[in-house]
């Protein structure tokens, strides 16, 4: 942008939009390759916060994921799976903390997913599995 009138239209809308931001926002002017450079403070906790949770196994200096995020990563890719393959059933293979938050809180997610794909899916839970870990297995 060459000409310094639509520069300043440009930050005058911009600065004028950012004013009903509730959060602190910095703005500087525009460089000299045209470009404007804007900071804003974070609110929220870090998506690998919520997603995640401390290590038992490392006392906490590594993070794994939780089981709800589990869950939801299961019920993505049975519907991917069912959209590319047609078996009978699914069977999930997963720790018992991801068993048991199906069977508990998201029973109601995973039969809807059921319904809508057509398809049986079976939990099993296998005890040798780590919290992230998983398998479904088409059948």
């Amino acid at each position: 942008m060459d000409n310094a009138e639509h520069r300043d239209a440009v930050m005058k809308e911009l600065k004028k939009t950012l004013a009903h931001d509730r959060t602190k926002v910095s703005v500087s002017d525009f460089s000299a390759l045209g470009l404007v450079e804007m900071t804003r403070k974070r609110t929220r906790e870090s998506l690998a916060h919520i997603l995640c949770e401390p290590c038992p196994s490392c006392s906490g200096k590594g993070q794994i994921k939780t089981a709800r995020t589990v869950c939801y990563e299961i019920m993505r890719e049975l519907a991917r799976e069912a959209r590319q393959f047609n078996p009978r059933e699914f069977r999930i293979l997963a720790s018992q903390m991801v068993v048991d938050l199906f069977l508990e809180e998201e029973s109601q997610h995973l039969a809807a997913l059921g319904d809508a794909i057509g398809k049986t899916v079976a939990l099993q839970v296998e005890s040798g599995y780590a919290q992230e870990q998983y398998d479904i297995i088409l059948m």
